[in-house]
């Protein structure tokens, strides 16, 4: 069997990485990954080789179109979990997980205040000086085991929040 892939394989992998690029921003991982899932799916007999190359050609497609880019993509989705209240940790973990090389996950979580982030997130929650209603031991409690178990990385600044309900940027 031949191991490159047909014209008809190339024309789909062009025309699904457009599909796939117009509906949403994308890592090269991410696009590598999709179209060889979906190639698999497609294409009866296809071979791994035929698969890769296909990928492969994917991938240049689109940095060719200047539609792929990891160090943006990045930075888009640094400042967008920032406003959202994740931490530092929490996007670098994202984004490392979606395949963006651990130099560009520094360089663009290296902005991120984590002080700021617990903050929103505190407000998002209604913890501390954003609580809605009476404070208890038993509100404090709850609230705690909650966040310890969920988000252990903000525990310090949100116990902060909680108990002296004050703000400081």
């Amino acid at each position: 069997m031949d191991e490159t892939p047909t014209s008809r394989m190339l024309s789909w992998a062009r025309n699904s990485t457009i599909y796939r690029l117009e509906r949403r921003m994308m890592t090269e991982k991410q696009l590598f990954d999709a179209i060889a899932r979906k190639a698999k799916q497609k294409f009866e007999d296809i071979s791994d080789a035929q698969i890769k190359a296909l990928a492969d050609f994917a991938v240049k497609f689109a940095y060719e179109l200047k539609v792929l880019d990891d160090v943006v993509y990045a930075e888009i989705s640094t400042r967008s979990a920032a406003r959202s209240g994740k931490s530092k940790k929490a996007i670098a973990f994202k984004l490392a997980s979606k395949g963006i090389h651990s130099e560009t996950v520094v360089a663009a979580v290296e902005e991120v205040d984590d002080l700021h982030a617990a903050v929103i997130f505190a407000r998002k929650r209604g913890f501390g000086p954003f609580r809605r209603g009476d404070l208890d031991e038993k509100f404090i409690a709850k609230n705690l085991i909650a966040l310890s178990a969920k988000r252990a990385r903000r525990v310090p600044h949100i116990a902060a929040l909680i108990q002296n309900d004050a703000v400081v940027f």
